[in-house]
């Protein structure tokens, strides 16, 4: 290939890597973050600028080849795992980011490849992920709820989302929609798009209130005659690019899972010099708790070496280690409530808010019963005849 050819490499100015990227994640996360976890929670501040903090020391980038070195799944799951350790809404979010950039890049369309991944790496823009109904889609849990009718040029998608995060006026998200003839006629493929929320024929709507994590930035999108190019194109047809990045895709959740466990398991450690002579008598005891989140942790980062392996049975493992984490981020953060006493029950409590945060790890796609489905019919297809 002439290296003309090459797509631009993502030059990461200022980024860090390994144990410094850690630290200033850890800085971020503990200082101007922790200031501001009570109203991300409950009165809907979009932490936009702590946001472009963590991008630009490279949190939500490291996953991602560049200049910088080799994309590192590893370190951005621990990144990720820091920030979630004190904000469990803004590793979500951090999530949302990342996976964007997971899709920019992995388009091999050279226009998403350029400006617009640089600028979505650097944090000068910020976009999230409308992945949720076209993953339970291809799990046969619902429809496909857009749908693409071919014109001159692209297509116009149709089509109401009702839950994507990290959005804002000037946000954008990685999308899918059902291409359908002009008849009407399913054609059995998909497109996969860059739907930015200021285009004509988008329009963004306030979702209900939610119990917990009111600041991620989460709108319902609805799309009338919107216009799409090949200059926005992800992946057309889509499933190919979906089997090729959906490992990576939910690895990367499990930064969330990791974060609000240890934040929980700190939270226990808080009161033991206290409580210690009476929660000894508890379940799910925090050097347990610790020993099996370190177990999964180390499982996670063998995972993160290669998250493009598009095999089943390495797929089956990131589900069942996903699954774990939002099962252990349960039991901790109510095992966390249950060390902490009256203290944990006060609504302004760390621990009140994580119980909360948990439940979103929980349900959020790939929810655990998602999860479930999946390995069963997965492991069901490897059964030998």
């Amino acid at each position: 290939m002439n290296p003309a050819d090459l797509p631009p490499q993502l030059h990461l100015d200022g980024a860090l890597r390994g144990d410094a990227l850690l630290a200033a994640v850890r800085e971020i996360a503990q200082g101007p973050l922790a200031a501001q976890v009570e109203a991300i929670d409950c009165t809907g501040y979009y932490p936009c600028g702590e946001l472009q903090q963590l991008a630009a020391v490279g949190a939500m980038s490291a996953h991602l080849d560049s200049t910088a070195g080799p994309a590192d799944y590893g370190l951005a799951i621990r990144a990720m795992a820091e920030a979630s350790r004190v904000c469990g809404a803004t590793g979500f979010m951090m999530w949302c980011q990342a996976v964007c950039g997971l899709y920019l890049q992995q388009s091999g369309n050279p226009t998403l490849m350029g400006d617009v991944l640089q600028r979505h790496a650097s944090g000068a823009g910020m976009g999230g992920t409308a992945l949720s109904n076209p993953m339970k889609s291809y799990a046969q849990i619902e429809g496909l709820l857009l749908k693409a009718t071919p014109v001159e040029g692209g297509y116009l998608v149709n089509g109401t989302l009702p839950w994507v995060s990290n959005l804002g006026p000037d946000h954008y998200c990685g999308a899918i929609a059902a291409v359908v003839e002009a008849d009407g006629a399913a054609s059995q493929r998909e497109v996969m798009f860059l739907l930015r929320c200021d285009a004509p024929g988008v329009e963004m709507r306030e979702c209900p209130s939610f119990s917990a994590m009111e600041g991620t930035g989460t709108y319902a999108l609805r799309l009338k005659d919107h216009f799409i190019g090949t200059a926005d194109t992800m992946a057309d047809p889509t499933r190919p690019f979906i089997a090729r990045i959906r490992a990576a895709f939910v690895m990367l959740q499990c930064g969330m899972a990791v974060g609000i466990t240890q934040g929980a398991i700190d939270s226990m450690w808080a009161v033991e010099a206290q409580l210690g002579h009476v929660n000894q008598f508890l379940e799910d005891r925090p050097d347990a708790l610790q020993a099996e989140l370190d177990a999964l942790t180390a499982r996670v980062m063998r995972l993160a070496q290669t998250p493009f392996d598009t095999s089943t049975d390495f797929f089956i493992d990131v589900l069942d280690a996903r699954a774990h984490g939002a099962e252990l981020c349960l039991r901790a953060a109510q095992s966390a409530l249950m060390h902490q006493g009256a203290r944990g029950y006060l609504m302004s409590s760390d621990v009140q808010r994580r119980v909360r945060e948990s439940h979103f790890v929980a349900i959020v796609t790939p929810a655990i019963k998602h999860l479930r489905k999946e390995i069963a019919r997965l492991s069901t297809e490897e059964l030998p005849a």
